[in-house]
C-alpha cells in the first residue's frame, strides 16, 4: 500500500476505508481512500504512531486537518480534553500502563482526529497500545457501521479497560504497604507510601479529567454522535467513573496510612528517647559519687573509716537497683 506521497511513512501502522461495517480493498492511497468516503460514503480509519512534523505534513493536507490540534498530536504532552473546529472533532485520551516489576504507572496518549468520513489515530508512548482494537471492530459490523465515533468509543473503551486493571494492581500495592504500617514488625513505610501516592496523582491525571470529554460525547454530541453508540458511551462513563473512585479511595487510604506510619516513628521515637533516658539516669548516681569521692580533699566524711568503701559501693549498687526496677516496671527498658 502506499500513501499520499507514494510510500507509506513509517509512522502509519493501518489504514482502511469502511463502507456498512466492511473493510474495502486495499491498494488504494490515502488520497484517494479520503476522497472515495467523501464521495461515495464510508469512512477513513488511519493509525499513526509517534509522528514527526514533516511526517504528519501529508495527512495534514489530505484531511485538512486544524493547526492548533495538529500541533498537540504532534508535541504531545496533553490532558484528556475534547475540543471541537468547523468540521472536526479533536480527542486526547491519556493510555496508562503498569509495570509490575517496579510497581510503577507509565502513561502514553492517543489523541484522535474525527471528521466526517474519516477518524486518524494518533500514539504516543507505550502505554495500553491499540493491538487488537481494530480486529475485534471489524469482527462487529453492525457496531462499524455507525462510523468514526464506533471507532472513538472502541478505543476509549480499550483504554478505560486497562484503567480498571491498573487500579485493581495499585489496590494490591496499597492494601500490601497498609498491612505492613500495622503489622508487629518495627519498619518505616514512608517512602514507600510516597512512591505509591507519586503513582496515584500520575494514575489520576490520565483519568480524572477524562470525564468532562465522555460526559461531552454521551450527552452533549447527541447532533454528532449516532444515537444507538450514546448507551456504548454513557457506559463507558460509568466505567471511568469507577477507576476515579477507586483511585480516589486509595489515596485517602494512603494519606491515612502515611499519618499512622508518621505516628509509629514518632511513638518509636519516644520509646527510645526513654530507653536513652533511663540509661543515663541508671549512669548517673555511681558517676556523681565517684567524682565526689575521687576530688583530691583531705577532709571528706567516711574517706578514711574501713567501712567507708563498701558503704559507698552499696548506695551505688541500692539506688542504681532502685532506679532499674522502677524503670523496667513502667516499661522504659
Amino acid at each position: 500500500m502506499e500513501g499520499s506521497g507514494g510510500k507509506i511513512p513509517d509512522m502509519i501502522m493501518d489504514y482502511a476505508l469502511y463502507r456498512n461495517g466492511e473493510r474495502a480493498l486495499d491498494g488504494s492511497t490515502i488520497s484517494e481512500l479520503i476522497a472515495s468516503a467523501r464521495k461515495d460514503g464510508g469512512f477513513l480509519w488511519v493509525g499513526v504512531s509517534e509522528p514527526t512534523s514533516e511526517e504528519f505534513d501529508g495527512l495534514v493536507q489530505d484531511f485538512h486537518l486544524h493547526p492548533l490540534a495538529v500541533e498537540d498530536a504532534i508535541q504531545a504532552k496533553q490532558r484528556p480534553k475534547l475540543e471541537t473546529y468547523e468540521e472536526m472533532t479533536f480527542v486526547v485520551v491519556r493510555t496508562t500502563f503498569y509495570e509490575e516489576s517496579a510497581s510503577q504507572v507509565t502513561t502514553g496518549e492517543i489523541l484522535a482526529f474525527i471528521g466526517d468520513h474519516y477518524i486518524v489515530v494518533v500514539r504516543h508512548g507505550e502505554g495500553s497500545p491499540l493491538t487488537g482494537v481494530r480486529g475485534r471492530l471489524e469482527q462487529n459490523p453492525a457496531l462499524l457501521k455507525l462510523g468514526p465515533y464506533a471507532v472513538l468509543h472502541a478505543i476509549v473503551d480499550r483504554v478505560i479497560d486497562s484503567y480498571i486493571a491498573i487500579a485493581a494492581e495499585l489496590e494490591k500495592d496499597v492494601i500490601e504497604v497498609e498491612q505492613s504500617v500495622f503489622s508487629d514488625r518495627k519498619a518505616y513505610n514512608s517512602e514507600k507510601i510516597y512512591f505509591l501516592k507519586r503513582e496515584l496523582l500520575e494514575f489520576s491525571h490520565a483519568i480524572h479529567p477524562l470525564q468532562v470529554p465522555l460526559q461531552r460525547l454521551a450527552v452533549d454530541f447527541n447532533d454528532i454522535v449516532p444515537d444507538e453508540l450514546a448507551p456504548f458511551f454513557r457506559d463507558t462513563l460509568d466505567h471511568l467513573q469507577s477507576a476515579v473512585d477507586i483511585a480516589d479511595a486509595l489515596d485517602n487510604l494512603l494519606t491515612s496510612a502515611l499519618s499512622a506510619d508518621l505516628a509509629h516513628v514518632q511513638v518509636q521515637q519516644n520509646e527510645d528517647m526513654r530507653k536513652i533516658t533511663s540509661w543515663v539516669a541508671l549512669a548517673a548516681t555511681p558517676t556523681m559519687l565517684a567524682g565526689i569521692y575521687g576530688m583530691n580533699f583531705d577532709h571528706m566524711p567516711e574517706l578514711r573509716w574501713t567501712f567507708g568503701y563498701p558503704l559507698v559501693m552499696g548506695v551505688m549498687a541500692l539506688v542504681t537497683g532502685t532506679l532499674y526496677y522502677k524503670f523496667k516496671k513502667s516499661n522504659w527498658l
